[in-house]
């Protein structure tokens, strides 16, 4: 009798291949993931964002595990030389996998809805999260092909860094003076588009130390790749003296700097200004909401009107 069970040498081979397999796609799909770091959050929000992760993952699973081994063991057990299966060609109909194949998909598509349903009100990107510190508001800009970080707070501005106390919540507000960008620091949390005129929001927090990679996330010419910065979280002992650092740099964000700054360039290295010249993200977003004659006029002018100046024009 040509039985097949679990621990016969034909079964042992089918499950050295089917893990052979396993393992060749997961080398072939992972092989340019040097470091998982969606499943390392560093805060509140990525550590929710990871439980749906999962949750999604393994709910998923419950259908596709069955799928691949059915794929596998239907053929080995149907073939042609196995005279002992079933052969029951006027077979149509079964009640049970009926409802198996209806009631499975079901209970995961309601599962799956809710925990969505719930998590996309909990991690609103525009919701303060809750903590008994004061915010740190850092006004966050993009550029061709660089990043611009104003400390309106503290009156300054770097390039391609950040710099926070651990455990405070972090107030972004996010735009662009140049194409559609993507705002993201994957092990803090959720990523949001900048777009040139309109201002973004996002709540982030830090709950323990750490050097964080920042970056754009999504494709926006050539020189985006270069749109790398560092997001460290430290203690305020730290953060302070970053910041008396920053106070002591000669550089100062005036208009003839902020004209350099929104050349295209690649590569631009980390830079600190020890002041800002005022509103310089509410100009900027001020440039793309002018209409008609005004708003060509103001560019040509770049961010050196002020915005009631440009709300006048609006108006003519």
């Amino acid at each position: 009798m040509n039985k097949l069970s679990f621990h016969s040498p034909k079964a042992k081979i089918m499950a050295t291949f089917f893990w052979v397999l396993i393992s060749f796609c997961s080398a072939a799909l992972l092989g340019g993931c040097s470091e998982m770091v969606l499943l390392n959050p560093k805060g509140p929000v990525g550590e929710t964002e990871r439980f749906v992760i999962i949750v999604a993952f393994i709910l998923m699973l419950i259908v596709v595990i069955p799928v691949i081994i059915m794929a596998f063991s239907f053929p080995w057990k149907y073939r042609a030389s196995n005279t002992t299966a079933k052969y029951l060609p006027k077979w149509s109909y079964s009640g049970r996998i009926e409802l198996v194949i209806w009631l499975t998909p079901a209970v995961i598509v309601i599962g799956l809805g809710t925990l969505i349903w719930n998590a996309t009100f909990e991690l609103d990107p525009y919701r303060p999260l809750d903590s008994d510190a004061e915010p740190v508001t850092i006004e966050a800009i993009s550029l061709d092909w660089k990043w611009l970080f104003i400390y309106p707070e503290q009156n300054i501005a770097v390039v391609n860094e950040i710099v926070f106390p651990t455990d405070v919540p972090l107030n972004f507000r996010i735009t662009s003076d140049t194409v559609m960008t993507s705002f993201f620091i994957p092990q803090l949390g959720s990523q949001i588009y900048a777009m040139a005129g309109m201002a973004t929001k996002l709540h982030l927090l830090a709950s323990e130390p750490g050097v964080f990679a920042g970056q754009n996330q999504q494709f926006s010419g050539s020189g985006y790749s270069y749109m790398n910065f560092t997001a460290t979280a430290t203690s305020p002992e730290q953060y302070e003296a970053w910041l008396q650092k920053i106070r002591n740099s000669p550089e100062a964000l005036d208009i003839a700097k902020y004209e350099e700054l929104v050349e295209p360039t690649p590569g631009y290295p980390v830079t600190y200004f020890s002041s800002v010249k005022a509103n310089l993200f509410e100009d900027i977003m001020a440039k793309y909401n002018a209409s008609g004659s005004a708003k060509d006029a103001i560019r040509r002018k770049s961010v050196s009107m002020p915005v009631q100046n440009v709300a006048g024009l609006e108006g003519e």
